[in-house]
């Protein structure tokens, strides 16, 4: 069996998949995607909960060169998990990878100029190059309840929604409030005996601009000028968003945020209700959620919203105590609490040049140079990585752009006919610098909110403060200047008297 490769890609999901197509299509074939659940297709093929659905148009939210016939403008989990496997099934992706393959360690050898990447069980692969492609939203966080372990009933998080337990007739309760518990809620409420939901702060809400495609216009969308026109026409629409987000407080307060608010007073009467509802930070600040059913759904007869007053003092065996001494008994408790998307951009040990480990690197906070490559880590390249996110586009055209600067990496290498490439210290350093000036312009440094945009130090790492398309045309750009290119070793044959060592090292 192989165990030695140009590319290795960890991560089955878009970035994954993104980067295996574009090896592809430049003639490269010795790869291999290592994913670590029985299954391929990452987010959308694992967050099976009720109610899952994508926020950003599915014209923009899909692959540019995988056009697909959806049938509505925002596509729903199923739908999403169809388009994935399509993907996979057309480029042949399935026989380039191997699954139940979790990855516990990768580590840089400077002898042999490869990564050696452990997997569970103990088998080593080794490979010139690797994607890390396992994605920010795949690490999901438990927060640490006392009595957590005692609850006698059914677990588990949204990540991980378990489709055979019956969940009709039961008493519930949601642990969050974010994005995918604004799903969940309306999908169940209507099911459940009772269903209790613990905030731990609101956010904003507007309506979703949903509707189902006529059969007229999905004809017309298969006509490839058209569908380019009408995916470019959402893409400008929702990248001016980045004025309000980072440009004018007075925009996103007077625009966004009045909207939200008529959006709160139009579905929720009972004052209490839209109070508990009503954030206290500028609307951006966190995510944004679309949802024409959450606020219906918290007016329910069985339904229950537990502010931060009346959260979560302790969990027992029947079920949980809220901060007032209520006892609320349970079948089954929802976790619905997010993912280590900051601090744990990547979930197992990387160890580069030098024995350099990279949460040495990260210590204070995650950074990257174009959210990519990191210094002294030879020939490593992040798929959303530090500052990479984006809060008002597809995160998929973000994956495309980062495609443009790791490709043309490779092909450095390639063409030269050496062994690695290493973006230089002090790129990292003033494009780091860059990143951070421009992000205290934004509403996710100044909007008065905690959110996971940001890591324990307090810098926003999950997003990039500015235009996609600026961030594009940075990735198109190679620099040359600001990466080194590592030759290859020489073969260690007895060398004669006065010839000179090779360079090992040399700017690119």
């Amino acid at each position: 069996m192989q165990n030695t490769y140009k590319v290795i890609i960890i991560g089955s999901g878009f970035g994954g998949q993104c980067a295996a197509i574009n090896l592809k299509k430049r003639g490269e074939d010795d790869f291999l995607i290592l994913e670590r659940r029985d299954f391929m297709g990452g987010t959308w093929c694992q967050n099976a909960y009720p109610g899952a659905a994508v926020d950003v148009q599915s014209l923009l939210y899909s692959i540019e060169s995988e056009p697909y016939d959806w049938s509505q403008m925002f596509a729903e989990g199923k739908e999403l998990q169809q388009y994935t496997e399509h993907v996979i099934t057309k480029h042949g992706l399935c026989e380039k990878t191997r699954v139940k393959s979790n990855v516990k360690q990768i580590e840089w050898h400077d002898d042999e100029q490869l990564w050696h990447v452990l997997l569970d069980g103990g088998d080593v692969l080794k490979a010139q190059f690797v994607v890390n492609a396992s994605g920010p939203l795949s690490t999901p966080v438990y927060p640490n309840f006392k009595g957590r372990d005692t609850f006698k009933g059914k677990t588990f998080h949204t990540n991980n929604w378990d489709n055979n337990y019956q969940h009709a007739g039961k008493r519930v309760a949601i642990i969050g409030s974010g994005a995918s518990a604004a799903q969940v809620i309306p999908a169940i409420a209507p099911d459940v005996k009772h269903l209790h939901v613990f905030q731990r702060s609101p956010h904003w809400v507007l309506p979703r601009p949903d509707r189902t495609f006529k059969p007229w216009e999905r004809k017309l969308l298969k006509i490839d000028p058209i569908r380019r026109l009408a995916r470019s026409a959402i893409y400008w629409g929702l990248e001016s968003r980045v004025i309000a987000f980072k440009y004018s407080d007075f925009a996103l307060k007077q625009i966004a945020q009045r909207e939200a608010l008529h959006h709160i007073k139009k579905q929720i009467k009972d004052p209490e209700l839209r109070r508990k509802v009503t954030p206290d930070f500028t609307i951006g600040c966190k995510r944004i959620i679309l949802s024409n059913t959450l606020y219906p759904a918290y007016c329910r007869d069985n339904v229950t919203l537990h502010d931060k007053a009346d959260g979560i003092a302790e969990i027992n065996e029947r079920g949980i105590v809220t901060q007032s001494g209520e006892q609320i008994d349970l079948d089954c408790i929802v976790y619905s609490t997010g993912y280590d998307a900051t601090d744990g951009v990547i979930s197992y040990p990387v160890i580069g040049r030098d024995n350099t480990r990279l949460s040495d690197v990260w210590s204070e906070y995650p950074r990257a140079y174009l959210g990519t490559t990191v210094p002294g880590f030879p020939n490593l390249f992040i798929v959303t990585g530090p500052n990479t996110g984006i809060g008002h586009t597809s995160a998929i055209f973000v994956i495309e752009a980062q495609m443009h600067y790791i490709m043309q990496a490779i092909d450095r290498v390639q063409k030269g006919n050496a062994a690695a490439i290493e973006v230089k210290p002090e790129a990292e350093e003033k494009y780091t610098q860059f990143i951070h000036t421009e992000m205290d312009k934004t509403v996710w440094k100044t909007g008065g909110c905690t959110s996971w945009y940001k890591s324990k130090s307090g810098h926003v790492v999950a997003m990039f403060p500015g235009f996609s398309y600026t961030y594009l045309q940075m990735a198109k750009k190679f620099k040359q200047r600001d990466h080194e290119i590592v030759l290859k070793k020489p073969v260690d044959l007895p060398r004669r008297p006065g010839k000179a060592k090779l360079k090992v090292v040399e700017a690119a």
